[in-house]
């Protein structure tokens, strides 16, 4: 049986053109794994704002404003981006936006905090955007029976983007601290790579990918913005009618935010807690891209087997163990199995909740529901990581204590996720068409 047969796909789609969705996941992710979660994070603490008191929570906030950016702009691009079929063309556009305010991180150094925040806003916003409407090709690609699987495909190949550029990084670190280079020299020469990587593999999603859907007569008659909001309202008005996708927006936020937690600070948590060296820092992330890639995967095959919600389900019972052994380490043995399970979990978790969305999200309002999906996302970025800071600050430093509360996003997931019916919540998409 092949694993990725082509009945998984819709009528008119080529398995080329999967691979080059695929392929955006592997551009972008080099961004959240070098920028977000193992380089950028913990030198923009140590040396871009001098281990300050105030540098987590800065580090933090700078994420967070980035992300209420997304939530005030996303759910209207989504509908606009429906109207004008420009799914495409907005995904290029905030491409090339990531890119070059990632090749900006390159020019910060000690000291440069203002310079640096403003390039973190910029570039995390864009990433922001064009997550949301990659995922919204999903349903146009795959059947719906075969959402999880190929949305596995692609968030999977994409951790292998992420462990290209850390490993192209890690490969020029090891060799610069080995020549005596300090991180305010070495960690610039990081951010061109991810950039390099995100702009050059991105290329070929443009090259073969197609936008399949067509404007909406609304265009025609009534101003973009004016009628891109005018629909995000309708879709407001019927939420009732949409109420399993409701409890799936309040579940993502949750646990969302604590993976925002692991994205943004594991590195510090390692560096802080168990005192890792940057070598060892991003090893250990490259063996978390490696597990989260074979969790994507192998979820996605059972996500469709077993059915999304209790697929979705066990990656949150994960998750929950996974906090649990973090904060009873004390060596890095008992925090490299932790970072397993998190790599595991972080993989299905985000593919799953992607699949959901394609299932619940009515054929005409893919980039809208992908965008409100992307504003929970982002929501969960600010909860989660603003609320790890806060928890350092008011325990003076206490990042165990902080890991710790992270794992209450991932049991208040498991409880909203009850309430979701997903036949009900299918039905409710079919019917609005």
């Amino acid at each position: 049986m092949s694993w990725f047969p082509q009945a998984a796909l819709n009528e008119g789609v080529r398995k080329r053109e999967v691979f080059a969705w695929a392929m955006y996941d592997f551009a972008n992710s080099g961004y959240t794994t070098v920028v977000l979660t193992a380089v950028f994070n913990a030198y923009f603490v140590g040396v871009v704002a001098g281990n300050a008191e105030w540098a987590t929570l800065a580090w933090t906030g700078s994420l967070a404003v980035s992300c209420a950016l997304v939530m005030l702009t996303i759910p209207t691009l989504g509908a606009y981006a429906d109207l004008r079929a420009a799914k495409k063309r907005l995904l290029a556009f905030t491409t090339a936006g990531c890119v070059l305010s990632t090749l900006a991180l390159a020019l910060v150094g000690s000291g440069d905090v203002t310079f640096a925040v403003i390039a973190i806003i910029l570039s995390n916003s864009c990433y922001a955007y064009g997550e949301s409407l990659i995922a919204a090709f999903l349903p146009e690609l795959a059947r719906n029976e075969a959402l999880g699987r190929v949305s596995g495909w692609g968030w999977s190949f994409g951790y292998f983007g992420g462990m290209l550029s850390l490993g192209l990084s890690l490969a020029y670190v090891l060799w610069a601290q080995g020549a005596g280079i300090p991180a305010a020299e070495f960690v610039p020469v990081t951010m061109l790579i991810t950039a390099c990587v995100y702009g050059g593999a991105s290329l070929v999603t443009f090259a073969m990918l197609k936008e399949r859907a067509t404007p909406h007569p609304t265009t025609l008659t009534a101003g973009g913005l004016r009628a891109s909001l005018s629909r995000l309202s309708e879709t407001w008005r019927n939420a009732r009618r949409y109420r399993d996708f409701v409890w799936l927006l309040a579940c993502t936020a949750s646990y969302q935010a604590g993976i925002a937690v692991v994205i943004a600070l594991a590195a510090v948590y390692a560096e802080q807690v168990l005192g890792f060296k940057q070598a060892q820092t991003m090893a250990l992330v490259f063996l978390v891209n490696v597990a989260s890639a074979l969790g994507a995967f192998g979820f996605g095959y059972l996500q469709d087997h077993a059915g999304h919600k209790r697929a979705l389900g066990l990656t949150l019972a994960g998750w929950i163990l996974m906090v649990t052994l973090a904060y009873l380490a004390t060596s890095a043995p008992l925090f490299w199995v932790a970072a397993v399970i998190a790599g595991l979990c972080m993989g299905a978790s985000q593919s799953a909740g992607r699949a959901l969305t394609g299932v619940f999200a009515p054929p005409r309002h893919l980039a809208e529901f992908y965008g409100l999906w992307t504003f929970a996302v982002r929501l969960a970025a600010i909860i989660g990581p603003i609320t790890y800071g806060l928890v350092t600050w008011w325990t003076a430093g206490n990042h165990r204590l902080a890991i710790l509360s992270t794992g209450m996003f991932f049991v208040l997931g498991l409880l909203l996720l009850r309430p979701v019916d997903v036949a009900r919540g299918r039905r409710a998409a079919q019917a609005s068409e």
